[in-house]
């Protein structure tokens, strides 16, 4: 090996940037708040606008003739495109700073999604606006943990992100009740265009308020190549499956299957359905507060996301089992998912325990590819299960079999994990 290749080693990197953050738990936290409050309101919307379609299920249905595989297309399609603008993204805040890259990308793709979406007269559009949603969002999250990354001490980094994720999902909460109420109202194209006027303002308030933080001392112009070495650290290997697979459950139900499964298994209206996926989205922020401090508490990582998604997981076995259960319990399972299916924070702080400090944009983007990419993939294929496995008269039969194509991916997953590496809070 030679000297150059050494010096520019992950482990000599995570040596020398050790040193200076040794007494990082005792310097006071530089992120002005007007910075945090701007990133919180523009993660809402992002986790609003990746789940409102549940909501808007029966007037898709009957006013542009969607069906269940045009949702879950659109749906998947949100995630695609949010997962494939990830590298880009990581390059960007690396080189311009989250400044730039969230305010232009959210202000300008989302008066886009808003304006196709409320002008939409056929199921493409849907999925056009969607992707344009997507590519609108990709930015938002991993602004706040690049500037959580750079600004906080390691320590704190499991707490914080999984505190913006609580925060944020609050988007859930307005697109459950809130949305169908609004939508009942006012009908549900005025309420997109006013949600695309709400986005620019978000926007400008992104390029007003977020301060880029300094670049690091070796860092190297944020290339593509960033992405390869990432890729040959071999502690990321076990842990990047789980990251792909432990938010789609939580993610797939609350954005697109409720609705459905309890209009057709239940016979549930908007509103009923808006109250459902409003407990839910309201067990996933209070999941978020959970997974926070959990790592600190018992001084790992790797125990805690294991146990959280094991439970998870059980209650998706749950509703495989019992299909048809009463709605009552279907809700009550649904809250479970959601409150043990947000360690997305909690697995970001372990994969960048391993992730050298220059990489930092690109290493958190990477693993958000993997999370959203994994959402992308089971959206479009949770469709195509249950298209193909519904049975007439029986609506019960094609949603078990889509809740148990979710168990099997996460047992896949929970195996590889298993052989991953542990991070303590301290390890960065």
């Amino acid at each position: 090996m030679t000297a150059a290749s050494i010096a520019r080693s992950p482990e000599l990197t995570y040596a020398r940037r050790t040193a200076p953050r040794a007494n990082a738990k005792r310097r006071q936290p530089d992120t002005p708040m007007p910075t945090i409050a701007a990133l919180a309101a523009a993660y809402v919307l992002s986790q609003f606008y990746r789940s409102f379609l549940a909501v808007l299920t029966p007037a898709l249905t009957s006013e542009l003739g969607a069906t269940k595989a045009d949702l879950s297309l659109a749906s998947g399609m949100w995630f695609l495109a949010f997962a494939l603008m990830q590298f880009g993204v990581g390059v960007w805040l690396d080189r311009y700073g989250p400044k730039r890259t969230a305010s232009l990308m959210l202000g300008i793709c989302g008066a886009a999604g808003a304006l196709v979406f409320a002008g939409a007269t056929a199921p493409w559009m849907i999925t056009l606006g969607m992707v344009l949603f997507g590519i609108a969002c990709a930015p938002v999250l991993m602004s706040a943990y690049f500037v959580f990354a750079k600004t906080w001490s390691p320590a704190r980094f499991a707490v914080l992100a999984s505190w913006m994720l609580a925060f944020g999902s609050l988007g859930n909460v307005v697109g459950a009740a809130p949305l169908a109420a609004a939508v009942e109202t006012f009908g549900w194209r005025p309420v997109m265009a006013g949600l695309g006027i709400v986005t620019v303002l978000v926007a400008f308030a992104l390029h007003a308020f977020v301060s880029d933080p300094p670049a690091s001392e070796d860092h190297d112009g944020g290339g593509l190549a960033g992405y390869g070495e990432l890729l040959r650290l071999k502690a990321l290997w076990p842990i990047l499956p789980m990251i792909a697979i432990n938010y789609t459950a939580a993610a797939g139900i609350r954005g697109l299957w409720a609705g459905p499964y309890l209009a057709d298994v239940h016979g549930a209206d908007a509103i009923a359905i808006g109250n459902a996926t409003l407990f839910m989205a309201l067990a996933m922020v209070a999941g978020s507060f959970l997974y926070g401090p959990l790592d600190t508490l018992f001084n790992t990582r790797k125990w805690v996301v294991l146990v959280g998604n094991v439970i998870g997981v059980s209650a998706v076995a749950t509703l495989a089992l019992q299909p048809s259960m009463p709605v009552v319990w279907a809700t009550v399972t649904f809250c479970v998912i959601g409150l043990f299916g947000m360690s997305f924070g909690l697995m970001m702080a372990h994969g960048r325990a391993f992730i050298p400090l220059r990489l930092t944009g690109r290493g958190v983007t990477l693993m958000n590819f993997f999370s959203i990419g994994g959402v992308a993939v089971m959206q479009v294929a949770t469709g195509r299960v249950y298209e193909a496995t519904a049975v007439a008269g029986n609506p019960a039969a094609g949603y078990a079999m889509l809740f148990g194509f979710y168990i099997a991916m996460f047992a896949i997953a929970l195996i590889i994990y298993l052989f991953s590496r542990d991070a303590t809070p301290k390890a960065r």
